[in-house]
């Protein structure tokens, strides 16, 4: 299959790259680096990927920006960095590459454990995570000619620690490799409207 993975420079995106890139024929698209580039807060950004790529069999997506502060001082600007980057960039990725699937083809989007458990200071992670788990829900319900949709919810990895582990105190950490085997799952097995939780 041809499979196009969206953040695949980040960390967990080169764990599923290469989880797939045994099967697969992998299109590595990063920000700034990757086979490509692109912009998820851009519609433009996106449709031009698309126009470069052609037709692919999976859609992948584990990118996605968040706002890590305290609700009391939150301003709107702030929220909505989750809101158009994560959340938006995530739901355009899918309203626009839907077009560029072949029938049959996947999409699988990223969401994580803040949408069950939150913590202090992750409200804006919260809300995007389970806004994305319920539009993949119901989108499920209305893709056709056997297209699937099924999102990820990893919890905080092991190599990301060091960057968000005070975030995370208490909870028991992944290998970036174990959170990429969901990823198979979604890309090829059978389910759709699917939460695949790594925790």
């Amino acid at each position: 299959m041809k499979v196009i993975v969206i953040g695949a420079t980040g960390t967990l995106g080169k764990a599923v790259s290469n989880e797939l890139a045994a099967r697969h024929d992998v299109i590595e698209v990063g920000k700034h680096k990757g086979q490509y580039q692109v912009d998820l807060t851009n519609s433009e950004s996106i449709k031009a990927l698309f126009e470069k790529t052609g037709k692919v069999d999976a859609i992948i997506a584990t990118t996605g920006k968040v706002h890590f502060g305290p609700l009391t001082e939150m301003t709107a600007e702030q929220f909505k960095i989750g809101l158009h980057d994560k959340l938006l960039g995530q739901i355009d990725l899918v309203l626009i590459g839907q077009h560029y699937l072949n029938a049959g083809g996947s999409i699988t989007l990223t969401s994580g454990i803040l949408t069950e458990q939150p913590i202090r200071l992750g409200v804006n992670a919260t809300t995007a995570n389970a806004a994305l788990e319920g539009f993949v829900l119901a989108a499920a319900a209305e893709f056709s000619h056997g297209i699937r949709i099924n999102i990820v919810s990893p919890t905080v990895l092991q190599e990301s620690l060091k960057s968000y582990g005070s975030f995370f105190i208490g909870f028991e950490p992944v290998a970036a490799s174990r959170a990429a085997l969901a990823y198979s799952r979604s890309v090829d097995g059978i389910q759709t409207g699917q939460v695949y939780r790594v925790w």
